[in-house]
Order: structure tokens, then sequence, then C-alpha cells
């Protein structure tokens, strides 16, 4: 049972390892040993980052397309990691289906947030342009973090809120290189919104998320070997784990 167990659970997550390879497909060219670094590089993050121009200039698919863009080696390497490890746990808690979902509503809002306190943050001091995933997955763990059972957790020995430790991470996540510390903060503050139930609107019901489950293009995701696929029930996804 135990062999069994570790040969489903050792799979990654479905939704993860899609957005692992857009994120590499999106960056790679800029990052090829036989591109010219600054105008490739330039080139990849221009043509998919959110930038505040672009936006006015009609070029709406950056309010999704920024969380798959990477500038750098260390920056997709921290990426990737970050997509491991916060995007694959909210995966398995919430379904494959509304995780993609949920990745699309969390960049969007975070992305028009962003948008609006840009202009007045960059009259104090220069703004970063939001690039990468790592504004989902703050927005992700205030999601986990607001809605979590747990009053309090250990931070290097120290027993603090469970509440703070999405702050604790912005914190950690200002020294990330290319890491935007306004665009990872609407993150969490949409995050946090969602999780407190300020965008209910955002929620639908198991049962369409099982419906979900078996159309274009989940049933199609759901047959890829290798990958995990996790239904949109509760109750198959407990079923699945103890099985």
């Amino acid at each position: 049972v135990r062999g069994s167990m570790a040969a489903g659970w050792g799979r990654p997550p479905a939704a993860v390892a899609l957005t692992l390879l857009l994120s590499l497909g999106a960056s790679a060219p800029g990052l090829l040993p036989g591109a010219p670094a600054a105008s490739s590089s330039a080139a990849s993050s221009s043509a998919a980052s959110l930038r505040p121009a672009a936006l006015r200039a009609g070029e709406v698919h950056r309010l999704v397309t920024y969380i798959f863009v990477y500038d750098d080696l260390i920056s997709l390497t921290c990426g990737a990691i970050i997509i491991w490890y916060f995007a694959g746990s909210f995966e398995k808690n919430v379904g494959t289906v509304k995780h993609c979902f949920l990745t699309v509503a969390f960049a969007v809002l975070s992305a028009l947030l962003y948008l609006l306190l840009e202009t007045i943050v960059s009259k104090v001091s220069a703004v970063e342009d939001a690039r990468g995933f790592m504004p989902v997955a703050f927005a992700m763990l205030g999601v986990s973090t607001t809605r979590s059972r747990m009053k309090r957790t250990l931070v290097f020995g120290v027993r603090v809120p469970v509440v703070l430790m999405p702050w604790f991470m912005l914190c950690i996540a200002w020294f990330i290189p290319r890491s935007s510390l306004l665009s990872n903060l609407c993150g969490l503050l949409a995050g946090e919104a969602y999780g407190l139930g300020y965008c209910f609107c955002l929620d639908f019901p198991e049962s369409v998320g099982t419906k979900l489950d078996r159309v274009l293009p989940f049933s199609l995701i759901k047959r890829i070997p290798g990958l995990k696929y996790i239904p949109g029930s509760l109750a198959e996804r407990r079923a699945f784990e103890s099985s």
C-alpha cells in the first residue's frame, strides 16, 4: 500500500507541471547560450511582462502572461521552486480545475491592483516590472493562511501567528533577484481578500468542478502520462489520497 501511495503521489500535479513548462518556454529564448543575452532577454520579457505602457496600448494578454516570464536563470530557478512548493500544495487542496481558474484570476487581480498602485508608487521611487509566478504564489499563500485552522506556527524556533507568515515571506522575497515587491504585495492582498470571502464571486461549487473534469481541456490533461490530475470533488481527492 505504501509503495502504491508513493508511486501515485510521487508524480507532479498536472497544473504545476504545465505551469513550469510554460515558464520554461516563455523564458528559454532569452536564456539560451547562443542567443545575445541582452537583446534576447529584453525581447522575451517585453513580449509578455506586465508593463503599464503596453497595457494602455491594448496588449491585455500581459495581465496573465507576465507570470510565466523570467529574465535570468537564477530568477527562473527560484520561480520553479516557488511553483513546485506553493502551487503544488494549493493544487492538491483545491483540485486541478479550480487551481487553473484561480491562477488566472489571481494573476489578473494582482496585475490590476499593481497597475493601480504603480501610478502612485512610481512618483516616489522606481518600480520593478511585474514578472514571474511569485505574485500568484503569494495569493495562494494568503488564501491558505487566512483559511488555516492553525493559530500559530514555528519560524526559526519561535511560535508566530499563522496570519503573519505571508508578511514574513514577503520580506524574504524582497531579496530575490528581479522580484517586484509591489506585485508580490498585490498578490498577497488579492489572496487574503479571497480567503476572507470578499471575492466570493470567484468561487464555484464542487459539482461544477466535477463536470469540468470531464470536458476539454481537462479531460485531455487527465490522460497525460506521468502527471497527477487532482479531481475537483473533495470526496474524490480524499478517496484518492487514502487508496
